[in-house]
């Protein structure tokens, strides 16, 4: 059964990583919200944070990505620390977002209660009147199109700030671009004008 449409909410990210420090009973909570394109891209950050703090206790983190999110505890007891980030990243209406806090334990024990508290309080601390941009979903274009059209088609590409994923030359000539998803149609109806309707698109078949 076909569900009615409805057009999807406006999603929002951060335009720059944040960050902020707090200690906390003698252990150092540093909290980082990193604006980031895919989960692959998150664990890429995860891990250059890893490598920048050899030494610390515990790197926890929440990712919100559409339908890659995800959260670890990173050994802290569980529900302590990743949920509670996560949480953070919801209230702020964020998505695209990787949400890390690294402790340095400072040998004072805080409890389950004390250990959510204070990875809220760092996260919340690093997103503090943080500034949103519209997150714009992104989608695949690919068109058929002759030898002869290319040159034209590439350069409107490129005017259109659109990005050329991939080409493929055989018969004809196959480019895969990418660009907001919502610029699809007008992409299709432009790529048809500008090659007098020699292009043709492989998903429509």
């Amino acid at each position: 059964m076909k569900l009615p449409f409805a057009p999807a909410l406006p999603t929002f990210t951060l335009p720059s990583t944040l960050h902020a420090e707090l200690e906390i009973r003698k252990s150092r909570f540093i909290a980082y919200a990193i604006p980031v394109a895919d989960r692959d891209a998150a664990m890429d950050e995860l891990q250059r944070l890893r490598a920048e703090h050899p030494t610390a206790t515990h790197v926890c983190w929440a990712l919100l990505a559409g339908g890659q999110s995800g959260m670890s505890d990173d050994g802290e007891p569980s529900g302590t620390a990743g949920r509670p980030i996560l949480e953070v990243l919801r209230h702020h209406d964020l998505d695209g977002v990787l949400a890390a806090v690294v402790r340095y334990y400072g040998g004072v024990k805080l409890g389950a209660g004390g250990l959510v508290r204070a990875y809220t309080d760092a996260i919340a601390t690093a997103l503090h009147d943080a500034p949103r941009v519209e997150r714009i979903a992104l989608a695949s274009l690919s068109v058929e199109i002759g030898y002869p059209d290319e040159a034209r088609v590439r350069r409107w590409i490129e005017q259109e700030n659109h990005t050329l994923e991939s080409s493929a030359y055989g018969m004809s000539v196959q480019l895969t671009i990418r660009m907001p998803i919502t610029a699809i149609d007008t992409a299709r109806d432009a790529l048809r004008d500008m090659t007098q309707g020699r292009a043709s698109f492989p998903e429509d078949v």
